[in-house]
């Protein structure tokens, strides 16, 4: 199913297994849409009940089939699983912040102090400084004088 998040309007898919898992959770829950992550921003976009059930009408049979694959074949099912675990656990659980690190120029050792410093006080940070003054407001030159009307 092709859809296109609502927010950062990018298109992404749900493939046939996240929409049977969907349509289980909605059933049992009694809900009346899905929420659907955006790979990208990571916001929900929700996708209703019935548009759902359009694209996949014989969802309970695929849902029967697919148990009983699983049964069959327990060995391939654990590597299916393992490998679509990492996306469904994503959608299921909220978005952790990531936090950007900086970046480095190379990979390089950093110096030590030379001198131990006693005796000095460390200077103020700017949070205990407060704020940075405003800029002087000095009038741009002219180049003429200015005609009136």
């Amino acid at each position: 199913m092709n859809l296109r998040c609502a927010f950062c309007q990018t298109p992404f898919s749900i493939g046939r297994n996240e929409k049977l898992a969907a349509l289980q959770h909605m059933y049992a829950e009694n809900l009346t849409h899905y929420d659907a992550h955006c790979p990208r921003c990571r916001r929900a976009t929700p996708v209703l009940r019935q548009k759902m059930e359009m694209t996949l009408p014989n969802w309970r049979e695929a849902l029967n089939e697919l148990e009983a694959e699983i049964a069959a074949h327990p060995q391939q099912a654990a590597a299916l699983s393992s490998a679509e675990s990492a996306p469904a656990a994503q959608t299921e659980s909220p978005p952790e912040q990531v936090l950007a690190k900086p970046r480095s120029r190379g990979a390089t050792k950093p110096k030590p102090d030379s001198k131990p410093q006693v005796g000095r006080p460390n200077p103020a940070s700017r949070a205990e400084l407060g704020r940075k003054p405003p800029a002087k407001n000095t009038p741009a030159a002219s180049k003429g004088k200015k005609k009136r009307k």
